[in-house]
């Protein structure tokens, strides 16, 4: 398993015997969740001292790093053929950087920092990320330039997802709603009001999809999880915790289960078939 910590390092830990294997020791907290190369050779992790690391998996020694202008705190996403990483910063940039050597491909400017992760489309062309300029953006992947963005009432911090077919993206904006865009154009969907939250607040969790697609699952910061209808954003249900859900669900492999955390320190697994 790996995993970084704000005491600035990455650590590798043997999952049986939970024992360190080795650490590798950045400038800065570690937020980042590390990211692992297809043949499970190198790790890539971001530091809030504004560097993306490639770390090598046998040992913990470093292969490279890429200087951005800010800390990166979004996880680094590879390209299906593994050539390219792709990562958001905090000084308003989504990068892409040739895996092989840590040097920039190209860089992608958004009006505002990017706290959330990038996602790819399934043929791995167009690079999805929201930035705090209230935007989602849609960028090609080759060039690093815009096909589109999607505005939205307020900050993106929530990582989007894709459905199945790659025709919709849904992320959570703080404008307290649940959004569904289309892919190919950037046009909405629907969206789905998570609240009534309290004011300046929304939806910062990350949306998960059912197995089949049919559902989405997403916290809000007015204490529930929800479970949306994906065809047209209806709600199917909602749980009730006792406060803010920043927490991003899981499901369990069959689907029958979403797992996720609240504010008032309980991990909660729910019924997805009828979110008892």
């Amino acid at each position: 398993m790996y995993v970084g910590s704000d005491d600035g390092n990455l650590y590798a830990i043997d999952a049986a015997s939970r024992r360190q294997k080795w650490r590798f020791k950045t400038g800065d907290w570690v937020e980042s969740p590390p990211a692992l190369s297809a043949d499970g050779s190198t790790v890539y992790v971001g530091s809030n001292d504004g560097n993306l690391y490639a770390v090598h998996a046998a040992n913990g020694t470093e292969a490279w790093k890429f200087a951005a202008g800010d800390a990166v705190q979004s996880s680094p996403v590879l390209s299906p053929d593994g050539s390219t990483v792709y990562v958001g910063s905090l000084d308003d940039n989504l990068y892409a950087v040739h895996a092989a050597n840590g040097t920039e491909a190209w860089k992608f400017a958004t009006g505002d920092v990017i706290h959330d992760s990038p996602v790819l489309s399934p043929d791995g062309s167009t690079v999805y990320v929201g930035s705090y300029d209230y935007n989602l953006y849609a960028v090609h992947a080759a060039t690093g330039t815009e096909a589109w963005k999607f505005a939205t009432g307020n900050w993106v911090a929530s990582t989007p997802v894709l459905s199945r077919n790659g025709s919709t993206v849904y992320v959570g904006s703080d404008d307290q709603f649940l959004h569904a865009v289309h892919a190919a154009d950037g046009t909405e969907a629907w969206k789905f009001a998570a609240g009534p939250a309290p004011a300046g607040s929304g939806v910062t969790s990350s949306p998960a999809l059912s197995p089949s697609g049919s559902t989405v699952y997403v916290g809000s910061d007015d204490n529930s999880l929800y479970a949306v209808h994906a065809a047209n954003g209806t709600e199917a249900w909602k749980f009730a915790t006792g406060a803010r859900v920043f927490s991003s669900p899981a499901l369990s492999p069959d689907g029958s289960t979403v797992y996720v955390g609240s504010h008032d320190g309980n991990l909660y697994a729910v019924h997805a078939a009828s979110g008892s």
